[in-house]
């Protein structure tokens, strides 16, 4: 009885591919994206196709260690040796990466990619505090959107900004419903098919559709649930990952956990709940660049200091969610979530009372088994 829907999802990487071709021969400009905080409604508003770009498997880190550190965040090498390779098609066919100065590593790794595609990098706070953090960032959504003109070799209109920031809306209700399912106990979705529809509708050219799509799977999941559908079982442990972002080829964390007995019933990723709470009222009449900057400044990233957001986050969903252990995930030299995994574990284990392990790893299936006896011990603990 699963989900017919979620077969829809399988292949849209692939075929979105092909969509993506199209619209380049039409004269339609592609802009590649690896972080949540490029505004993607700068890009719709200029009609341009907004595309997430490969960074989630380990097969192409090897050419990048061959330029990049090997003591590096392997989402990073992973995103530069996609391009290095030219195996990643969507940023084969990307006129222009926007970049995003969120860690030291990627920001530098963007100074060498520069030499395949050009890219823009916007400058981003690093705190969420003050009039002066909102008006450098609120600057940089300025400057972001004069390079989209130019290379679209359109004006981005109010009128155009509004229609986008609508259907950003509708997209994050979609996926914020999507994740919201998990609300139920027993869960209604598994941690495994969260990550393959967060990751593949990400790729979607049509983002209308995408947004159909979800609502069509959500709605399909609550019609089976009302006939007894669940996953899991009343007495499965109900565990929430944080962390760094997870995706298709760099999920084993979240597999090893739903294999050794649990449901990942939510995630609080930059690529997962995140950033979907957050909402631009569509009545504000306040100039629309100034509620992007808002919007996109407010995600509770690892990078912003202090980062009480992430905190505030974490306890909702941990309530909401009725959370029975905290897997927090950190790839390998991500400092800042390194750093910060202290105050995660004493939200968890010292004000909320739950189990909390802190997982540091790379893409690599070399820890398996020692993950799996460290996962198999937390849940014991439920």
């Amino acid at each position: 009885m699963k989900p017919a829907m979620l077969d829809s999802f399988n292949e849209v990487r692939e075929r979105n591919i092909i969509s993506i071709k199209e619209a380049k021969e039409q004269g339609v400009k592609v802009i590649g994206k690896y972080c949540t905080y490029l505004p993607r409604e700068l890009v719709l508003a200029a009609g341009a196709i907004p595309v997430s770009l490969c960074s989630t498997r380990e097969e192409p880190i090897a050419a990048a260690e061959e330029v990049l550190p090997r003591n590096l965040c392997p989402l990073i090498k992973s995103s530069y040796g996609y391009a290095a390779t030219d195996k990643c098609p969507y940023f084969h066919f990307c006129d222009l990466v926007m970049a995003e100065t969120t860690c030291d590593g990627k920001k530098k790794m963007y100074e060498i990619m520069q030499a395949i595609k050009p890219v823009h990098v916007m400058q981003l706070p690093q705190t969420q505090q003050g009039e002066a953090a909102l008006t450098m960032w609120h600057e940089e959504v300025l400057k972001a959107k004069r390079v989209i003109e130019d290379l679209c070799g359109v004006e981005v209109t109010t009128d155009a900004l509004r229609q986008a920031i609508r259907l950003v809306n509708e997209e994050n209700r979609a996926l914020q419903a999507l994740f919201d399912l998990n609300r139920a106990k027993p869960a209604l979705i598994s941690g495994m098919d969260l990550v393959k529809i967060s990751s593949q509708i990400s790729f979607h050219a049509d983002r209308w559709q995408a947004v159909a799509m979800l609502d069509s799977l959500v709605s399909e999941i609550r019609d089976l649930a009302a006939q007894g559908y669940r996953v899991g079982e009343e007495s499965s442990p109900r565990v929430l990952v944080t962390g760094t972002p997870v995706g298709i080829g760099s999920e084993k964390v979240v597999a090893l956990a739903e294999q050794c007995g649990a449901v990942v019933v939510a995630m609080e990723l930059c690529n997962a709940y995140k950033p979907v709470f957050l909402h631009i009222d569509e009545e504000d009449r306040r100039d629309p660049l100034l509620l992007l900057a808002e919007k996109y400044l407010h995600i509770p990233c690892s990078v912003m200091t202090p980062n009480a957001g992430r905190m505030d986050l974490l306890e909702s969903l941990i309530c909401d969610f009725r959370i029975d252990a905290v897997i927090d995930l950190t790839w390998q030299a991500c400092h800042t979530y390194n750093v910060e995994s202290f105050l995660v574990e004493e939200l968890v284990k010292d004000k909320l009372g739950l189990p909390f392990l802190h997982v540091e790893t790379d893409y690599s299936s070399a820890d398996l088994e020692g993950l799996r006896v460290r996962i198999e011990a937390l849940l014991e603990m439920v």
